[in-house]
């Protein structure tokens, strides 16, 4: 799929911007350190960048390749004599790699003069290969770029940082992560449940493993209907489902967030907003936020928050539940 700029921009304003400058300007840095969770464009915009760097028809006070000359279908493809890629060999970047990177770089350009390295999991480089990029660094030939791509930036040695320019990439936009999740075929209810959970697209695969989420999830929404509906069955599902279910303090540290997210959504049902989280469950939430008001609304996210205060002094989770449930009930 071919992007341009302006298409990148949509969900990396700032890193963009500042690139798009750098190009217009002809003042791009010899090296940049792309940080940011997986799933937020690092390598579209590396590639790029690379695109822009290599592209024969680019204006010269202009950002944008065109996409279509020798250079940038390479590129598209995957196949550019000059642009160099390195990633973990099993679980690291070995210093043999850029060994190797600095060996192909002595050769002559096949295209033109022009290299462009790209290291993708930059972190995982062992301490010789991250001392032996460090001296590549160091003694760029010119005209060269490179671009380092990591989701733990501070895990990469000082010195590197110091001789790259960083560039941290935001977390997407809820709805485009949301997307993004749905393209990885997760249910819409689901999608949207992690969605609110975490920016971390590893965070929320992390989660989908098993069945956790979806059974999290159901028995949140079985006790929020129980204490409109039937208050005192909601003591008998904690006992019986949500201990048996949340039983790590992180688990309930996520059930409770749980909590506040439908209360937020029944919120937002009241003053005619769009429910975010739980889209499935739109007839319940007006249903019961006919039978609350907004200050009962407040005072039952107080009192989730304050639970998960309690959560963190080791308070008996069935305890914070059921004391949880009767402050929820009285508003």
């Amino acid at each position: 799929m071919k992007r341009t700029w302006a298409d990148l921009e949509k969900t990396q304003p700032k890193v963009v911007k500042m690139l798009k400058r750098s190009l217009e300007k002809d003042r791009l840095a010899h090296a940049y350190l792309l940080e940011g969770s997986k799933g937020t464009g690092k390598s579209a915009v590396a590639l790029q960048l690379a695109k822009s760097f290599f592209c024969q028809n680019r204006q010269a006070t202009a950002a944008e390749p065109c996409l279509s000359c020798v250079d940038c279908t390479r590129i598209e493809h995957g196949n550019h004599p000059d642009l160099h890629m390195i990633e973990p060999d099993g679980l690291s970047i070995k210093k043999q790699q850029v060994e190797h990177l600095q060996k192909e770089f002595t050769y002559r350009g096949m295209e033109s003069k022009k290299k462009v390295y790209l290291v993708q999991d930059a972190d995982k480089m062992t301490s010789s290969a991250a001392n032996s990029l460090l001296k590549f660094l160091e003694e760029p030939e010119a005209p060269t770029l490179a671009l380092l791509l990591t989701e733990k930036g501070q895990a990469i040695l000082p010195t590197i940082q110091s001789r790259s320019q960083q560039l941290t990439f935001s977390p997407l936009p809820r709805d485009e992560f949301v997307a993004r999740l749905r393209e990885q075929n997760f249910s819409e209810g689901i999608s949207n449940i992690l969605g609110s959970l975490t920016t971390s697209f590893d965070e929320a695969i992390e989660l989908t493993n098993g069945d956790w989420i979806a059974q999290a999830r159901t028995v949140v929404i079985q006790l929020m209907q129980e204490l409109y509906d039937r208050p005192n069955q909601a003591f008998f599902t904690v006992q019986e489902k949500w201990v048996p279910l949340f039983k790590e303090k992180k688990e309930q540290e996520l059930g409770l967030d749980m909590i506040l997210l439908w209360l937020r959504d029944l919120l937002y049902t009241q003053v005619g907003k769009e429910v975010e989280t739980f889209v499935d469950q739109t007839k319940l939430l007006q249903q019961q936020a006919l039978s609350s008001s907004q200050e009962k609304l407040s005072k039952s996210m107080a009192a989730v928050i304050e639970a998960k205060q309690y959560l963190h002094a080791n308070v008996n989770s069935q305890l914070l539940m059921e004391k949880l449930l009767l402050d929820i009930q009285e508003g």
